[in-house]
């Protein structure tokens, strides 16, 4: 095989994977990829990078092997083979943009919207909004059982459902979730998505081209109506009648109706009575700033998402200094995110506090805020390196230097001579005498072990990466 057929044979494949595989996912772990060749029929697969190998042999070997059988019958196995010089190669790599394009969406100036009916259209729902992914607390529950209600049976008792709560607290997911769940019950129902400032704006428009006529017709003929930050009906009095009109016909002939607002109905205090008095006729919830466990818990969850796998400690200490909003909560992971796709490297503590420190409108105060001590910049001693990695793997700095020979102790106490050895002006004599007196060939040992396992352990180098770091003397 050569390179022309193999990389286009790796072109159909990649081609059959974009329909079991995110484009994001696809475009991150099959960068620089290529076929290297193919040996007693097994097809050989080449990775730019040791941290791609066990991505590859747990989540994508299956659906490899599946695809170049269909496309050669006689593939029996898929080998892969770690080529740091496939990086950049044009000649065997493919443009995963080129086969992969984005999806085109149909597009309206500024207006992410649809049309669901004859003159009306609705905000798009985003379909990763539902109420499974919800992640459910002391602080949201009520609200979501109250939105599974809903959109089990619009129209029923809980009609109409109020929600109000602080922004980025997940208000718009239940709003867009339901919609969602309503539309996945019965595909042809009218479900029609706004705001309160688009509402106002089609008002405006129908006062404007003498169509107020055609405008009440429309609205009323929805079958669920959601409408998001009501709030901003205020000082607004002809949108305010509109919109009681449209209300109460909505509900007499027994249709949804869904509101959110920042705050309670009876603290709308720019709004009329006769509205107040109407929302809290119907169920209204509130949604809170989840608690400790529930972060943890949202966390986890999006971090599933992303194919993340971070070290607990990272989310305990993420959920505990993030305490404004879900959104800030997710941006930050996704910053984290960023941080391990971008830069192949898993987060510590000390990295997380950067990326705060970049979130925060006044970086000079978090590390007091958030209780985290930045350390003084200095250069690195063996003590650093042995605290560091002690941290890391949950062992104490007095098992590490001494003659346990347990696993658990031992790849810490190998790890530790090599980053010692390799960014110390240490000779292995000088690194022995830290470890209990150790003769300088049982450093040597160590630290070829170390060398040995990173070739094949991309895990073990993420490991390394994160000390390293941590420790200062990596950025």
């Amino acid at each position: 095989m050569n390179v022309s057929q193999a990389k286009s044979m790796w072109v159909s494949i990649l081609g059959k994977l974009e329909s079991e595989i995110q484009r994001p996912m696809l475009i991150t772990w099959f960068k620089d990829t290529a076929i290297l060749g193919k040996e007693d029929n097994n097809l050989i697969v080449g990775l730019p990078l040791p941290m791609f190998l066990n991505w590859h042999l747990e989540h994508y070997r299956e659906p490899t092997l599946k695809a170049a059988r269909e496309i050669d019958s006689s593939v029996e196995k898929i080998v892969y083979k770690v080529d740091l010089s496939l990086r950049d190669d044009e000649m065997r790599t493919v443009d995963l943009i080129g086969v992969s394009p984005a999806k085109k969406r149909r597009k309206l100036p500024n207006k992410p919207e649809v049309k669901i009916a004859e003159g009306l259209r609705s905000k798009m729902l985003n379909p990763k909004y539902s109420l499974n992914n919800f992640v459910v607390g002391g602080s949201n529950r009520l609200a979501h059982a109250a939105a599974i209600a809903v959109a089990a049976q619009p129209g029923g008792k809980y009609n109409p459902f109020f929600i109000y709560g602080g922004v980025g607290l997940g208000k718009t997911h239940l709003l867009q979730a339901i919609g969602n769940g309503v539309l996945g019950s019965n595909p042809e129902a009218t479900v029609l998505y706004t705001t309160s400032e688009e509402f106002t704006n089609q008002v405006i428009e129908a006062i404007k081209h003498q169509k107020m006529e055609q405008l009440r017709r429309r609205f009323r003929q929805v079958d669920t109506l959601i409408i998001d930050d009501i709030q901003f009906f205020a000082g607004k009095e002809r949108t305010q009648e509109e919109f009681f009109h449209t209300f109460n016909t909505l509900l007499e002939s027994g249709r949804q109706v869904i509101i959110s607002s920042d705050r309670s109905p009876k603290d709308l205090h720019a709004l009329p009575d006769r509205l107040k008095s109407r929302f809290e006729r119907g169920m209204v919830a509130d949604v809170r700033m989840p608690d400790y466990e529930t972060r943890v818990a949202i966390l986890n969850d999006r971090a599933k998402e992303y194919e993340l796998f971070l070290d607990q400690k990272v989310m305990a200490f993420i959920a505990e200094h993030v305490t404004d909003s879900v959104r800030t909560l997710e941006g930050v992971l996704m910053q984290v995110f960023a941080q391990y796709e971008l830069e192949h490297q898993m987060p510590t503590l000390s990295s997380v506090v950067n990326i705060l420190k970049k979130l925060s409108r006044d970086p000079s105060e978090i590390s007091e805020d958030i209780g985290f001590e930045q350390p003084v910049a200095r250069a690195a001693r063996l003590e650093d390196i042995l605290e560091s990695v002690s941290k890391y793997y949950s062992v104490s700095i007095q098992d590490m230097i001494g003659t346990s020979r347990m696993r658990n102790i031992m790849i810490p106490r190998q790890i530790a001579m090599y980053i010692g050895k390799k960014y110390l002006n240490m000779s292995l004599v000088q690194l022995g005498e830290r470890f209990s007196n150790r003769d300088h060939s049982t450093v040597l040992h160590a630290i070829k072990k170390i060398e040995k396992e990173i070739q094949k352990d991309p895990d073990m180098i993420r490991e390394i990466n994160a000390i390293e770091k941590d420790v200062g003397v990596k950025k």
